[in-house]
């Protein structure tokens, strides 16, 4: 009769083993699916890491909605990814600075110009302006045409703006496609957007000031919101952007 053998593993080691395997696991499931079903892989999602927070809340939502992310620094992979998300919190000049560090600046022009769909968010969209007053003297990515402005004071109310806030929806806008009038998102910012030109807004709010939530042009999309934190409203514009 044979004996079984047992193979005993530390809890260190095993915790470490299970850590390793599930930050794996997006580009895992990527990477299965591209050898077994290459006609039916989903598009190769790339989220843009530069240092500057809520990856895996994006990555953890695309998730949710079927998609395997890949979140990297990697030139190539984000000029061969077929959708571009460039998320961030934080301050506009540090953000700046960190992209130029990785050379990701014209990664981020180059990705544009060849018309992969990309989508900022909250910093993420404020980048793709020129300037912003948080950095005065910083260039920024001058995408998009407009300003970063500072959220003006007004009595009753803070700033930072961290919370719900309803959106003003243009009709036909792409990335708010089946989505209502007046939809709750949530914000968490001190800098908002005043637009260069009115027909790349897609959506607005109220708070202090008149700020343009949202923009989209030919293939760049992005919202001063955090999409990933917006319950199923947000869930719903990911899922438009996905299936531009």
């Amino acid at each position: 009769m044979a004996s079984a053998a047992i193979l005993w593993i530390s809890p260190g080691i095993y915790q470490e083993f299970k850590k390793t395997v599930k930050n794996m696991l997006p580009l895992l499931r990527y990477h299965a699916k591209m050898l077994n079903h290459r006609s039916e892989v989903n598009d190769m999602i790339a989220i843009i890491d530069y240092d500057a927070g809520n990856l895996r809340s994006v990555e953890k939502a695309l998730i949710s909605l079927g998609e395997a992310p890949v979140i990297t620094r990697d030139g190539e992979t984000i000029l061969d990814a077929d959708k571009v998300i460039l998320p961030g919190v934080g301050s506009f000049g540090d953000a700046m600075g960190r992209l130029r560090q990785y050379g990701l600046v014209d990664v981020i022009h180059d990705t544009v110009e060849k018309g992969t769909p990309f989508l900022g968010i909250c910093l993420g969209q404020q980048l793709l302006f020129g300037s912003s007053e948080e950095s005065p003297g910083v260039e920024g990515l001058d995408i998009l045409p407009g300003r970063i402005l500072k959220i003006p004071d007004c009595p009753g109310l803070k700033i930072p703006h961290m919370g719900w806030n309803s959106l003003d929806i243009k009709p036909r806008s792409r990335l708010f496609k089946g989505i209502g009038n007046g939809a709750y998102v949530y914000f968490v910012h001190s800098y908002y957007l005043k637009a260069g030109e009115e027909d790349i807004v897609a959506a607005s709010t109220e708070y202090s000031t008149h700020i343009h939530a949202a923009v989209e042009r030919d293939n760049v999309f992005a919202c001063q919101f955090h999409p990933e934190k917006s319950s199923q409203v947000g869930l719903a514009i990911l899922k438009n952007f996905i299936e531009l």
